[in-house]
């Protein structure tokens, strides 16, 4: 079973290990299962590609793609402002309203920086 991931795919995150350390970019992409992340421009790796003629016109060309490879999901912590935060969770009450018109209070979990306090 995966465990849950706080961070999501579009958020700002900077790398705190490894050979990128220090770097910032956006996530492309969360791996749940794996606990992994793809980081826009970080651990870059160079894949060397074979020519596939069959298909004919849609065939492949060969050559060397450069592209992110996914990096463990604790090496890399959100940005928040001008620093790097940890991720909480609040319970927020919220009036939500039904097809027929009729409303009724809810929770809705909401993520917020632990540093701040504030929703991220």
């Amino acid at each position: 079973m995966a465990k849950s991931v706080n961070i999501k795919k579009g958020d700002t995150v900077k790398v705190i290990a490894g050979k990128d350390k220090g770097a910032e970019g956006k996530v492309i992409q969360v791996l749940r299962e794996e606990q992994r992340v793809i980081v826009e421009g970080v651990n870059r790796i160079k894949r060397h590609t074979k020519v596939i003629n069959q298909g004919g016109r849609d065939g492949k060309t060969g050559g060397i793609i450069t592209a992110e490879a996914p990096i463990h999901i604790s090496n890399v912590m959100l940005v928040d402002g001008d620093g790097v935060t940890r991720v909480g969770f609040r319970r927020d009450e919220v009036t939500k309203r039904r097809p027929d018109g009729s409303t009724y209070q809810a929770e809705r979990s909401v993520r917020v920086s632990r540093k701040t306090g504030k929703e991220i």
